[in-house]
């Protein structure tokens, strides 16, 4: 399991402080490219050198709003790994009250675009990640 805090900052939310709902798919690939540079030690920068790590599906059920200055606490959870995909499950919590859950999944492509294998060092380290060797928390 990976954490990854994220403050619910002004440029997040809609004029009532609410955070708008979009910027939470934003908040999502925040914690996906911090969990690729600290948790898989194998960084976007890196990636984008031959390719890239595109979402190809996403889906999200929000539960509870948050509101500017909360500390939400957004947990990723490697479920299943492919050829040249993963499927992820976030869970976002404040105050251990769940505000929402969603899940994606992302392609690994080459640089024209098209899927393509993991690199092995990198399909490793997500396999590490699944075992649930690992607790990483920033």
């Amino acid at each position: 399991m990976f954490y990854f805090e994220q403050k619910v900052l002004f440029k997040h939310c809609d004029p009532a402080g609410i955070v708008f709902f979009p910027r939470y798919f934003e908040m999502l690939n925040d914690t996906n490219e911090e969990f690729f540079e600290s948790g898989l030690k194998y960084s976007f920068v890196q990636i984008l050198k031959t390719g890239g790590v595109p979402t190809a599906q996403i889906n999200a059920k929000f539960l509870a709003p948050s509101m500017h200055g909360d500390e939400l606490v957004i947990s990723l959870r490697v479920a299943r790994l492919g050829r040249s995909s993963v499927d992820l499950i976030y869970e976002a919590n404040c105050d251990k009250q769940l505000r929402f859950e969603a899940s994606s999944t992302l392609v690994y492509v080459d640089d024209s675009g098209k899927p393509n294998l993991w690199p092995e060092a990198l399909r490793q380290a997500i396999e590490h990640q699944m075992q649930g060797d690992d607790q990483c928390q920033l």
